[in-house]
């Protein structure tokens, strides 16, 4: 005999699960003494969102669904921005929320919520529990909605009476690989005959190219067709950026200085484009062709609406591609000779040394403490465009940031996965001081579990981003500033470390010394957003000579 609870933690085992995150409940007590007797951690986080915000980045990471757990109503309610960031990201993620017992309630309708209608547009599936015979084929089937393609978050309902009910024990379902079909040959010829008659070819990699299952075809395809590239802010380091086929990171929608390259190509291949990330280019009557790679159809959308689709495993689809075009592409380093003026201009004034420091300063300095595998995890704020536009990634998933629902509080939790899952690897969390105080509280956790973690936060006491384009749209000033604790202390009181950062070139020692200290360090450091304005509107307005703000 086996509790439902018992068949639950069974069949997550039998899924390869070794970690659940989360704040369980009054409901979820039968889930938690069957995880106290299994081979799966516990790992209490303290709110729910912190929690799925890990769970979604174990996905992302991985290619396997993270786990997380809440109780039934306030608790599971808490994951709703976590579902979406899941659901927008394509990060596959399995939510087993509790319930009241639901054939017969002794608190009436006490906390009671529709927990799964509330999750059904956040979710892929959306499903209660009813009865302990079908738990097995139930998560067999969740895992394997959560991992196909689109990949994204499932939610699974137990209330607590089938929880704690016994029933004969059931089998497992054993779990098995499922290869995904490769393009049709005759969208490969057509695709092929396009890229051979394109005077400008030019590559861009998106969102669904960081999946870790593709990364190495998709490499093999750039280097055997030697057209240059350039990314999403989401498709960063899918292929290596000290390539000398870089072309740079399309961190704005238009009139960035890698939209020359975007503007001139008379044909993009467009490789894991999900246009649930904002558009890196808008695709108008008089643009280049647009050839679309990826492992699910096109939205086809007002600024984006390709002429041709490649449909299937996107490396092995990449690898046919390319055994069609390799050595007969005599026009592919047509756009070549724009590279080192866009990526010169980018990194203009990389180095300044002003205080506070401006944007670019400390993307520089970052880039030259962390490794080429070190791990930046991104919090949403100005910093992420200026991020995206200048940091340079070498290695897939090592600038971990959120261009799909571009929420707030995630950097954090996804530096904390992060640094589990990569424990030998520099992790750095960048938020901005809004963004961190809306998880900080999970500095606890990251304490608790002994992790290896720096965070360095941007201090300019506003929501930043909000308040700059609050002035480019010529608003007051107003309703977006706010105070902020003293960091080092607050970092000290919960058991970590934490330094100020007095002076530009200081910097980078203190990060140094951070990371080799160990443990879990705070870093805080000013910043100077007058460059926002400088670069993001005048310089390209002026660029283009042009009137109208850019889109970022």
């Amino acid at each position: 005999m086996a509790k439902g609870s018992d068949l639950l933690v069974a069949a997550l085992e039998n899924e390869g699960v070794d970690r659940i995150f989360g704040v369980p409940g009054e409901e979820n007590l039968d889930v938690v003494e069957s995880l106290r007797n299994s081979s799966i951690k516990l790992i209490l986080t303290r709110h729910e969102q912190g929690a799925a915000f890990m769970a979604a980045t174990y996905g992302r990471l991985t290619g396997k669904p993270g786990v997380c757990i809440t109780t039934l109503g306030p608790g599971a309610l808490n994951l709703t921005t976590g579902a979406a960031y899941a659901l927008l990201g394509a990060m596959p993620m399995i939510m087993l929320t509790g319930q009241k017992g639901i054939m017969s309630s002794r608190q009436a309708k006490f906390q009671i919520v529709d927990v799964v209608s509330a999750f059904k547009p956040l979710t892929k599936l959306s499903l209660q529990i009813v009865s302990t015979s079908g738990i097995p084929t139930i998560v067999r089937d969740a895992f394997r909605i959560a991992m196909e393609e689109r990949p994204g978050p499932v939610l699974l309902e137990l209330p607590e009476d089938i929880a704690g009910e016994e029933s004969e024990d059931v089998a497992m379902v054993a779990p098995h690989p499922i290869e995904i079909p490769v393009a049709h040959r005759a969208s490969l010829d057509r695709a092929a005959d396009m890229i051979l008659k394109a005077k400008r070819p030019l590559i861009m990699l998106g969102a669904a190219a960081s999946r870790p299952r593709s990364t190495a075809g998709i490499g093999g395809f750039v280097r055997r067709t030697k057209i240059p590239f350039f990314t999403t802010q989401m498709g960063k380091g899918t292929v290596p950026g000290g390539s000398n086929l870089y072309m740079g990171t399309a961190a704005l929608s238009e009139r960035d200085y890698v939209h020359e390259a975007v503007d001139r190509a008379d044909l993009i291949i467009a490789i894991g484009h999900d246009t649930i990330e904002k558009p890196p280019f808008i695709m108008g009557p008089k643009g280049p062709q647009v050839i679309h790679v990826s492992y699910t159809p096109a939205n086809v959308e007002r600024v984006y609406f390709p002429q041709c689709e490649v449909v299937g495993d996107v490396g092995p689809s990449l690898e046919l591609l390319a055994d069609r075009l390799e050595g007969r592409l005599h026009h592919a380093g047509a756009l070549l000779s724009l590279r080192e003026s866009i990526l010169a201009r980018i990194g203009d004034r990389a180095t300044e040394d002003r205080w506070p420091p401006t944007p670019q300063r400390i993307v520089h300095d970052v880039r030259k403490v962390i490794p080429e595998d070190g791990v930046v995890a991104l919090d949403n704020g100005m910093y992420k465009i200026w991020f995206a536009r200048n940091y340079r990634t070498y290695v897939a998933n090592t600038l971990l940031l959120d261009n799909a629902l571009a929420t707030m509080g995630a950097g954090l939790p996804s530096a904390m996965m992060a640094a589990m899952l990569h424990p030998e690897r520099r992790v750095l969390a960048v938020c901005g001081d809004g963004g961190f105080m809306m998880n900080s509280q999970e500095m606890e956790t990251a304490v608790r579990l002994k992790l290896n973690l720096v965070v360095l936060i941007l201090e300019d006491s506003a929501y930043g981003m909000i308040r700059w384009k609050q002035a480019v749209d010529s608003f007051p000033d107003f309703g977006l500033t706010f105070g902020n604790p003293d960091f080092v202390k607050y970092a000290e009181s919960y058991g970590a470390k934490g330094s100020r950062v007095e002076s530009t070139d200081s910097l980078i020692p203190t990060l140094e010394n951070a990371f080799k200290g160990g443990g879990v360090h705070l870093v805080v450091v000013p910043i100077d957003y007058s460059e926002n304005t400088r670069v993001l509107v005048d310089e390209l307005r002026e660029k283009l000579k042009q009137v109208i703000e850019p889109t970022v």
